[in-house]
């Protein structure tokens, strides 16, 4: 696992097909616990989408901490895309979903070039997003129940 000189964390980025089973496994038990049992939140998670994604899994020794999926433009919007964006709870307010998203915008850039990136973010999470240059696009939605709101980083 490759890791960083400026925090402690390893990460991992692969494609599905390169993903192991422990990988697979990790990153959907920890999407379940935060976006179904945390978020009480009954959907499917599964959405086909994962063969077409690159996984960025982000470890602290053994255990995933924060995970995002990253995508070419033409999957979830006409723009790339980062999503199923989540830190675990132990781990919120440490500054790790800053570095979740760095390395996720910085991945998405070598793996794509350098263009816009849009995302389906839950509206309280505006702020956060912001901070990365995202800027909110069209009107809020309801998506399983939860507030959404479109929001797209342009090129620079």
């Amino acid at each position: 696992m490759p890791k960083s000189s400026t925090h402690p964390y390893d990460y991992v980025l692969k494609k599905f097909d390169q993903l192991t089973l422990d990988e697979l496994y990790n990153l959907l038990r920890l999407r379940n616990e935060v976006f179904i049992v945390e978020q009480k939140c009954s959907y499917q998670d599964l959405d086909y989408k994962d063969y077409k994604a690159h996984h960025l899994l982000l470890y602290k020794g053994e255990q995933l901490v924060a995970y995002s999926r990253i995508f070419p433009e033409k999957v979830s919007f006409n723009e790339a895309s980062i999503g199923r964006i989540i830190v675990c709870k132990e781990y919120r307010s440490t500054g790790l979903g800053k570095i979740l998203m760095e390395k996720s915008i910085e991945s998405l850039f070598t793996l794509h070039g350098k263009q816009p990136i849009r995302i389906g973010a839950q509206y309280y999470a505006v702020p956060f997003y912001k901070k990365f240059g995202f800027e909110t696009e069209g009107e809020i939605y309801f998506e399983d129940h939860i507030e959404h709101i479109e929001m797209v980083k342009k090129e620079n």
